[in-house]
């Protein structure tokens, strides 16, 4: 099995262009000008030793292995450091460099464990396998001897990897790792000689600013860092490529197994999105796979009140088939639905909603970007014609200026966010729009970048106020409007912009930031040669989400910051298929590929293929769902991977809605909130159990592909299928490809999709077709896919969600790194020795005034309901603004939150809940 730690070959520099002709080892070569002799010599065939040097980390020269002779040169260079020069001639073999080597070596090993050249050191050990390459068998010099680190003790706090200070040679790869890859800045180097350490500020690595995401462990070439899984189970035996499950970065992984065990997941370095970097999450949180709480046999029973009983998978699809079509015979075709999973994959979100539309006769098929980026699908369709962010993530390094809004990368997208800070780390400009003070703005030093403390709810005014110094001081790109965009809406959108409530100074006081902070603002994004925008559910979860989405293409579109790399307007997508459910329809507008299911000659496409008959008209949304429900109107649901009952806003509404249904089939791997109101639970399969495709915030297509078998005995897929052909409808897909295929027949922006061309390619972005059979990575480069940019007006609408006298406060919920969603997969891993409970982030000036210190126990009071969560008092929250997640289900998060919603997609409005908050007089 390859090793992962493999080197670095030693990139040419960006902007460098031409060859150069050298000879190594008597071959002549050309290569690239700016190659590193290092890798001109692996080119070459001529691969050299090397300690320090990784193929994800800037060059380095510490360890003195890689070193050449070049002919007219004194001394001996490190070839990694060293560029390629025209008619070099350079030896990497002779007597002379061998004995360098060899002692270069032995005084790495003379600080070194005794047992280093016998030792396994769990079979990955590169100073091992250099040891042997340069031929050192035995060490002459004294192990052990003098000031060195061999009788430190080992840092055993982390709960996925140990630190083994003995094994350290100071290589500096895990202190370069984590600034160059992650960004932390969390190790450093302490001392000189043999004195010298790894260190970082903090009793232990779990005290310290660690993030735990593995870029350390990845980087070190000896057993110093080394995960707890590997210790216990010994080396791998073979590995497969898939993709990550949690967020919609959508980061490409190495399954590691070894007789039938998942040893670890490790990041892929041929990964499109994440280029060999994870996070805690999705490089160490997979214990919940294997967990003993999994649902390993479905579960039925009569009445929600009863006990559940096992019964087989015949008798639990039967069971559950019988149940949604007595429902339709007592109530009509319309009285039942589905809700896809956006965690499980392409193929099985497509089979859900097909479930739906050819089986139940309805339209009634949703999925969890109603409450998160419905407004997202709206907007940006509305502007451009595509529903779907216009860049690659890559295109971040080629922004100058970066705008941030209502998204917290550093939390819920950490690996974009290294990504993100790299370009900041190298001068791109920073302007975040955010009521709170993110982690991003701690990249940066004191004054530089914006901070646009936007009060909750008033994005959309924010917005126009930018846009309206745009326009005022002469920074739109009118060539760029001219050529691309539709003349009329641009004069409409224009004279809109310019009316004087939209000016900086007319809005300061609603929106909470100075007109001359907005001002600034708009000028830099408007001077910047390539502006990017990047936002999150900050925008989207509002009563004007749509609007404010529209706001930001409006931007974009004025200052030609549109179809090029380091530009474009880009949704971060929170779960790991949320882009992909609704690619493939799972909503109830839309067949796949975001075409509306009014559409005659659409409709009759999937008709022909399907062999059925379909209405016009549009279906339920989920929150329509429960109103219809409560109404008596919609009584039966196929709820697959989603809990709705904890993720959903107002949630004694949602469960009045659920215990007002006659018959709920929920399919999960745990149990879970909605199951409490379940006739039917049918087990889940992770990521890990299956194949099939995610598509990621970046529209990237990637494989996941099966490494376990379903604990269950079925895949998700299956099990969708079984429950087809109980209800009279025939599906008999024998694999996932074969669900792609149809989807590629059906679907205009994935015709040119397979299996194939992805395990070939890796991964694409879609459109994928005739035009593009290898992929889109930026969209609109030439022409929008409505034809021209439409600007839209977006007039400012307050949320009818007011502070009072009762309720003074803002809460605004969001995520936090360790955990993810409701906490369904996170709570079941070591990630609650970071964070065990929910908290209330409350600023010192509020805490002050109620008497609450850090660690109290506060009680959280809103209109529609109240709960309790321990307060963390931080200034990262503004005044009357306070923040809390939602990852564990005791805590009730969402009892706070209205059933106010966006005007256009029905997103509820999570961000903006006017709350009260006190001491509870308790403490847990």
């Amino acid at each position: 099995m390859k090793s992962r730690r493999e080197a670095d070959l030693g990139t040419p520099a960006p902007g460098q262009a031409g060859t150069v002709s050298l000879t190594i080892d008597g071959l002549t070569i050309e290569v690239a000008a700016g190659t590193s002799l290092l890798r001109a010599a692996a080119l070459a065939n001529s691969p050299l030793p090397k300690l320090c040097a990784t193929d994800t980390l800037a060059a380095f020269g510490s360890c003195r292995l890689c070193l050449v002779e070049i002919d007219g040169r004194h001394g001996t260079p490190a070839a990694c450091t060293t560029p390629c020069e025209d008619g070099m001639v350079v030896r990497t073999q002779s007597p002379h460099l061998a004995q360098l080597r060899r002692g270069v070596m032995e005084l790495y090993l003379s600080d070194h464990p005794t047992d280093c050249l016998s030792c396994a050191a769990n079979g990955n050990c590169e100073l091992q396998d250099t040891a042997g390459e340069v031929g050192v068998r035995e060490i002459r010099y004294g192990v052990g001897q003098g000031d060195n680190h061999l009788a430190d003790a080992i840092d055993t706090s982390n709960p996925y990897f140990v630190y083994d200070p003995a094994r350290c040679v100071v290589c500096s790869r895990c202190v370069r790792a984590c600034e160059e890859v992650q960004g932390s800045f969390a190790l450093n180097i302490s001392g000189r000689g043999f004195a010298s350490r790894v260190g970082f500020a903090g009793e232990n690595l779990m005290g310290s600013e660690c993030v735990s995401c593995g870029a350390c462990v990845e980087a070190c070439p000896t057993a110093t860092l080394t995960e707890r899984t590997l210790i216990a189970a010994g080396q791998p035996t073979h590995a497969l490529t898939t993709t990550c499950a949690y967020c919609g970065v959508g980061c490409s992984l190495e399954t590691e197994v070894k007789g039938g065990q998942l040893v670890r997941l490790t990041p892929s370095r041929a990964g499109g999105a994440n280029h060999g970097h994870a996070c805690v999450k999705g490089r160490f949180a997979w214990g919940y796979a294997t967990h003993p709480e999994r649902v390993k046999q479905p579960l039925i029973r009569d009445h929600i009140t009863e006990p559940w009983r096992e019964v087989g998978w015949d008798e639990a699809i039967a069971f559950a088939a019988a149940g949604l079509r007595g429902v339709q015979a007592r109530h009509g075709v319309g009285a039942i639905g589905g809700i896809a999973s956006s965690r499980c994959s392409n193929e099985e979100a497509y089979l859900v909603q097909k479930l739906v539309r050819a089986v139940f006769g309805n339209h009634n098929i949703d999925n969890c970007a109603r409450v998160c980026h419905s407004p997202s699908e709206y907007g940006l369709k509305a502007a451009f014609g595509e529903a779907a962010g216009t860049q690659h993530f890559d295109s971040v390094h080629a922004a100058d200026l970066i705008l941030v809004c209502g998204a917290n990368p550093t939390d819920a997208h950490p690996v974009f966010a290294s990504a993100l800070r790299r370009r900041l780390r190298e001068g791109a400009q920073l302007i975040v729009i955010d009521p709170r003070r993110t982690g991003l703005l701690d990249t940066l030093h004191a004054g530089e970048g914006l901070h646009l403390a936007v009060r909750p709810g008033t994005n959309v005014l924010l917005l126009n106020a930018i846009a309206y110094t745009l326009i005022e001081e002469k920074l739109v790109d009118r060539d760029f409007i001219g050529a691309r965009c539709d003349e009329a809406s641009w004069l409409s959108w224009h004279d809109f912009i310019l009316l004087l409530e939209h000016a900086p100074e007319a809005v300061e006081g609603e929106c909470g930031v100075a007109a001359a902070l907005i001002r600034e603002a708009a000028r830099r994004y408007g001077r910047a040669a390539n502006a990017a925008i990047y936002y999150g559910l900050g925008v989207t979860e509002h009563s004007q989400g749509s609007s404010a989405v529209m706001a930001l293409a409006n931007l974009a579109l004025a200052t030609g910051n549109l179809g090029r790399d380091g530009v474009g307007v880009n949704p971060l997508r929170g779960q790991n298929n949320v882009q992909g459910a609704c690619d493939m329809g799972a909503v109830p507008h839309e067949f796949t590929g975001y075409r509306h299911v009014g559409i005659e000659e659409v409709r009759a496409s999937f008709e022909a293929a399907w062999g059925v008959q379909m209405p016009e008209d549009a279906g339920l949304r989920i929150p329509q769902m429960f109103e219809a429900a409560l109404e008596g109107r919609f009584l039966g649901l196929y709820c697959q991977g989603e809990d709705i009952a904890q993720s959903d806003p107002d949630s004694r509404h949602v469960h009045a809605a659920l215990m007002a249904m006659e018959f709920v089939v929920v399919q999960d791997i745990f149990h879970n909130e909605t199951a409490r109101f379940a006739h039917v639970l049918l087990p889940g399969a992770t990521f890990l159990e299956k194949d099939g495709t995610f598509t990621n915030a970046e529209r990237r297509i990637s494989r996941i592909r099966r490494a376990l078998p379903p604990l269950a005995g079925m895949a998700d897929w299956q099990v969708t299928q079984a429950l087809a052909r109980a209800m009279g409808y025939p599906m008999a897909y024998g694999h996932p490809s074969e669900v792609m295929d149809e989807i590629a027949r059906l679907t205009p922006t994935f015709a040119g999709v397979s299996y194939g061309l992805l395990d070939k390619l890796g991964s694409v972005q879609w459109p994928c077709d005739a035009n593009a059979p290898h992929g889109t990575a930026v969209l609109h480069a030439t022409a929008f896919s409505r034809g021209l940019g439409q600007f839209n007006n977006t007039p400012y609408m307050p949320t009818s969600e007011a502070v009072s006298r009762a309720f003074p406060l803002l809460l605004t919920t969001g995520r936090i790194l360790e955990h993810y969603n409701v906490g369904a997969q996170t709570r079941r891993t070591a990630n609650l020795a970071w964070v065990d409970r929910d908290h209330l982030r409350i600023h010192p000036q509020d805490a002050a005034a109620r008497g609450i210190r850090a660690g109290d126990r506060v009680r959280v009071a809103s209109r529609m309901g109240q709960t309790e969560l321990d307060a963390q008092v931080t200034d990262t929250v503004q005044p009357g603004v306070v923040y809390a997640s939602f990852h564990f289900p005791q805590s009730g998060t969402n009892v706070l939150t209205t059933l106010n919603a966006d005007w256009a997609t029905s997103c509820p409005e999570y961000k903006v809940t006017a709350v009260e908050v006190e001491r509870s007089g308790r403490d847990e």
